[in-house]
């Protein structure tokens, strides 16, 4: 870009400042909150539970076991770290990616990427048990989310289908798939984080490697999948996804080291949160210091 269309651009974006005063966001810096143990690295999945501790799963390429490190929720204190482990094998792989707590039996579940299945997990002593499995090779499975009924839905990054089981677990059953929900983008991971709107009349799927959200309509008992469609699509690295209660989306953009806060209606950008500057060599999970913005 040269110096005359760089100095144009200022102009104008300073010009329109002055109308869009009410849509801006001031954004906050990320904050150390707590700091990986030695032996693990690299934060994926990350959730809190029912005692309010945070838990974060741990993919370590360089590893040989699979781990989740428990925090206090609120200092950020280290309290544990559980090695997984299994009676049958195979044995927990060291890639980890989502985890979370069913919200009907507290099970810890936690995605085994290495060994495409999800795990129940011991939430003390790190012992574990299949709880689901997939009939399809290749499968590349990221995040998870529960509906009302108690039912659990998990992303295949790879072969884009959104998989369903029931609350026991299980092997699943393929609920949505569309090449939507895949990518040839980078990083090569297509589904990704998921979570229904509070209605449940739709659910919301990041998909990294195309820097989209993709909505799925949802309805009827048990639920079933519409048409899928792009709902936005300039997320750089659209990562893991949650929907507060009051249905906007927060999309962790993995790509542009921010947080995305968008509508629930029309998908439009209204907080951005973060400015982590990557991650650094304590391979520490940063919290963005933030409140959340006004509802739209």
């Amino acid at each position: 870009m040269t110096l005359l269309a760089r100095t144009t651009m200022l102009a104008l974006f300073i010009l329109g400042l002055s109308s869009v005063t009410a849509e801006a966001w001031i954004r906050s810096p990320a904050t150390t909150f707590a700091t990986l143990p030695p032996g693990t690295a690299h934060p994926e999945g990350v959730t809190v539970g029912p005692d309010g501790n945070l838990y974060v799963a741990d993919f370590d390429v360089s590893g040989s076991v699979g781990n989740v490190v428990v925090f206090d929720g609120k200092s950020g204190r280290l309290l544990r770290t559980l090695t997984l482990t299994t009676a049958t094998n195979p044995q927990p792989s060291n890639l980890l990616l989502g985890l979370a707590f069913h919200p009907v039996t507290q099970q810890l579940l936690v995605i085994d990427f290495g060994n495409a299945n999800v795990l129940s997990v011991n939430p003390v002593t790190g012992s574990s048990s299949v709880f689901m499995t997939v009939p399809a090779n290749g499968a590349g499975l990221n995040g998870l989310t529960f509906d009302t009924a108690g039912n659990v839905y998990v992303s295949d990054s790879f072969l884009g289908t959104i998989w369903r089981t029931g609350q026991s677990g299980g092997a699943a059953t393929a609920w949505a798939s569309d090449p939507l929900l895949t990518t040839d983008g980078v990083p090569p991971f297509g589904a990704n984080g998921i979570a229904f709107n509070t209605s449940q009349t739709a659910l919301f799927v990041a998909n990294t490697g195309n820097d989209t959200v993709v909505k799925i309509p949802v309805s009827g008992s048990p639920l079933v999948a519409g048409a899928a469609a792009v709902f936005v699509n300039s997320i750089n690295g659209a990562d893991g996804l949650i929907i507060d209660d009051h249905d906007r989306i927060w999309v962790a953009a993995n790509q542009a080291d921010e947080i995305v806060v968008l509508a629930p209606t029309d998908g439009r950008v209204i907080a951005k949160l973060g400015d982590f500057d990557g991650i650094g060599h304590t391979t520490a999970p940063p919290t963005a210091c933030c409140s959340p913005p006004a509802s739209s």
